[in-house]
């Protein structure tokens, strides 16, 4: 996953929370009108470029108090830890953004034996390699856990058995070591990691986030208050992918989206007539289920047999096929936003309306520990944290997992909603939950 942060405005004035480490007030502050956004073509659609906002926001101070003592911003160290889906990442980062490490341990493996994520297996996979990883990381940046200042993990979105193993990992090395903690909105790591390699990305932005099980479009006008614009209204883009992949008869190991990437280079994407799904919808929503069935019903007009004729056995008339369809399909669905599509198609956006593109390289567009860490520190800095769990706390105590969380409020004008959100279980937004924090605390 990629965060494509758009930056037009400037930093402004917001209260900090108050907690045990309190920032000097030693801050400046402007603010200016959130002027009118530009549509990004069928990303998104009217209800953007007529959003307006005049937001406060948070620029947080250099220096930190911690028991009477100064801690520059160098020296303000975070471990962040990540287990929401496949992947078991963990990463050390300063308070200026250095990164001092990162360590990932994927399950490629896995995703190709059970033809995708299987929520069991994976937090059996996580917690075989959970330690290794985490010590990895403190190894390679030369550090131990009494040279953190805290611990950051991702407690939601994401499956509730992988969140459990990273956030007791955490809670484990924070109450071992006395050590706060910060709880990771997983998809806020992702808008926010754009903050890290783009030191000059100020609030407000607009952040559009694409992976395998979400896409956001959303306004981020400081730490922990964000406005969604739009997002996925039925299947995820990376079930579209990993499904078309499988059908096309693909090698699944790194995954349905740069299988799909690499085939559609050799092929036309004109070639296969698929139509842009929510095109008469009024609103920035994404929907993928239809055109999953556009491309099944290609597949099968062409005579493909994936079962007998994988990619690697199958003929040159029916690999062009094949790389048609794949080719098609990728320029209609958008792609991943590690694909190198989506973001060609971004930059050609923004110069259009004179705007700044920001993507993450490669390596922090997957999910990782980096993120989260960074994610943490714009927290820490804010006071918003949390105390050192009980060392004595049991295995299977409560844990604070969020499996079905949304990031920001949702804009409300011409939405669509999906049957399923309406019915399920959702926790309250990152952002409504700080909202009601800041006015308890005030």
């Amino acid at each position: 996953m990629a965060t494509l942060g758009f930056a037009v405005f400037n930093r402004g004035l917001h209260p900090f929370l108050q907690g045990k480490y309190t920032p000097y007030r030693s801050w400046y502050s402007s603010t200016k009108n959130f002027c009118r956004m530009p549509s990004l073509n069928k990303l998104a659609s009217p209800c953007l470029s007529s959003f307006r906002s005049n937001r406060s926001i948070i620029e947080p101070c250099r220096v930190w108090a911690k028991d009477g003592k100064t801690i520059p911003n160098d020296e303000l160290v975070i471990l962040g830890i990540e287990t929401s889906c496949d992947d078991t990442g963990a990463a050390v980062v300063t308070g200026n953004g250095k990164i001092l490490s990162q360590v990932i341990r994927s399950q490629a493996d896995l995703l190709v034996q059970y033809g995708g994520v299987s929520p069991k297996m994976a937090q059996e996979a996580h917690a075989q390699v959970i330690d290794g990883v985490v010590e990895a990381a403190l190894q390679n940046a030369n550090l131990t856990p009494f040279d953190l200042s805290a611990v950051a993990v991702t407690i939601g979105p994401g499956l509730s058995l992988c969140l459990r193993v990273g956030v007791r990992k955490a809670r484990m090395i924070a109450g071992k070591h006395n050590l706060p903690m910060v709880g990771v909105h997983h998809m806020e790591a992702h808008a926010l990691v754009a903050r890290l390699t783009e030191k000059e990305l100020q609030f407000p932005f607009l952040a559009l986030l694409i992976s395998g099980g979400h896409n956001l479009l959303i306004l981020a006008q400081s730490v922990g208050r964000y406005v969604q614009l739009g997002t996925t209204i039925d299947d995820a883009i990376g079930e579209a992918y990993d499904k078309t992949a499988r059908w096309l008869g693909l090698d699944m190991r790194r995954g349905g989206g740069p299988a799909l990437e690499e085939l559609a280079l050799e092929g036309d994407p004109h070639a296969i007539k698929l139509s842009v799904p929510m095109q008469q919808h009024k609103d920035c929503n994404f929907s993928y289920a239809g055109l999953k069935t556009q491309v099944r019903r290609a597949i099968e007009s062409k005579n493909i047999d994936v079962n007998n004729d994988p990619i690697v056995a199958a003929s040159t008339k029916d690999r062009k096929l094949r790389a048609d369809i794949a080719a098609s399909f990728q320029v209609v669905s958008g792609g991943v936003a590690s694909n190198h599509y989506v973001r060609i198609q971004l930059d050609k956006i923004v110069k259009k309306h004179n705007l700044k593109l920001v993507c993450p390289p490669p390596s922090l567009c997957t999910d990782n520990g980096v993120m989260v860490a960074w994610t943490g520190i714009e927290h820490f800095r804010l006071g918003m944290w949390e105390p050192p769990p009980s060392v004595e706390e049991p295995e299977d105590g409560w844990l604070d997992l969020r499996p079905r969380w949304q990031l920001g409020e949702i804009f409300a004008e011409g939405r669509s909603i999906s049957p399923s959100l309406k019915r399920a279980r959702i926790h309250p937004s990152l952002t409504s939950s700080i909202q009601m924090s800041s006015q308890h605390n005030s």
